[in-house]
């Protein structure tokens, strides 16, 4: 038990003196930028087209049908333990944004500009994946349900994981990447614990990224016509776990 304290000890020693290395380097990266926008080019669709386009294809695709079977039971002849923190997880990379912000690391957008973004993006990606899942009727690979196609958990992990890379690509371009690795880890667990196919995952990822794009690219003209006014901007962003669901609560006062 000693020997385990003094591990146990030093992974947070370590972790702490990584964190504030972490935070020195960004403080000394690039400034914060003016908030800019997005401008739409063809190449930015290519990414989420191929994630989308093998999601759809893998629907009939007999190959990739046999491929979503064994590697789910590839797993399941591993796995020993399922780990929920994917629920936990899809959150992170939109969180970071206002924990950074918050801690006096900016990004590229203010409080308002980018809450208004996140918003659009997520009511996007929500009505996307939803509407698929009602349509589609796709079976999940533990046969709890059919409701497999998209998962939403990678669609929200991505589509944050895209906007922190926006908020923060100009700052700390590690900062940006970082998402991308945590929503790949949450795609990972939603195959590795049985509740979606490798299909359901990449459909997922593309419709996050494309939704949090499209917000970005949407944005000018919605701050033109819907948000001329400049207000005061009041925020508040938390966790929530009751035991059976968990997800992330946002606040956003004008």
């Amino acid at each position: 038990m000693r020997n385990f304290n003094i591990i146990y000890f030093l992974f947070f020693a370590s972790l702490h003196s990584f964190s504030q290395t972490a935070t020195d380097s960004i403080n000394t990266a690039i400034p914060a930028v003016e908030t800019t926008q997005l401008k739409f080019a063809t190449k930015q669709l290519i990414i989420p087209a191929v994630l989308m386009t093998y999601g759809i294809v893998a629907i009939e695709s007999d190959y990739l049908k046999l491929i979503n079977v064994e590697l789910r039971d590839e797993l399941k002849e591993t796995i020993d333990d399922k780990f929920t923190i994917d629920d936990f997880s899809q959150y992170a990379p939109m969180a970071s944004v206002y924990i950074l912000n918050n801690v006096g690391i900016e990004g590229k957008n203010n409080l308002k500009d980018r809450s208004i973004i996140l918003a659009t993006s997520y009511a996007l990606m929500a009505a996307t994946t939803l509407g698929l899942k009602s349509v589609t009727q796709i079976e999940r690979p533990d046969g709890s349900s059919n409701n497999s196609f998209p998962s939403g958990h990678t669609a929200t992990a991505f589509a944050g994981a895209e906007f922190l890379w926006q908020e923060y690509k100009d700052v700390n371009i590690w900062v940006g990447i970082s998402g991308y690795a945590v929503a790949a880890g949450t795609g990972f667990f939603r195959i590795y614990n049985g509740r979606h196919w490798l299909s359901d995952v990449a459909m997922g990822a593309g419709i996050g990224i494309l939704s949090t794009k499209a917000a970005y690219w949407m944005y000018p003209y919605l701050k033109k016509h819907l948000f001329t006014k400049e207000r005061n901007t009041t925020s508040m962003i938390a966790p929530f776990y009751n035991g059976k669901q968990s997800g992330i609560g946002f606040v956003m006062v004008f």
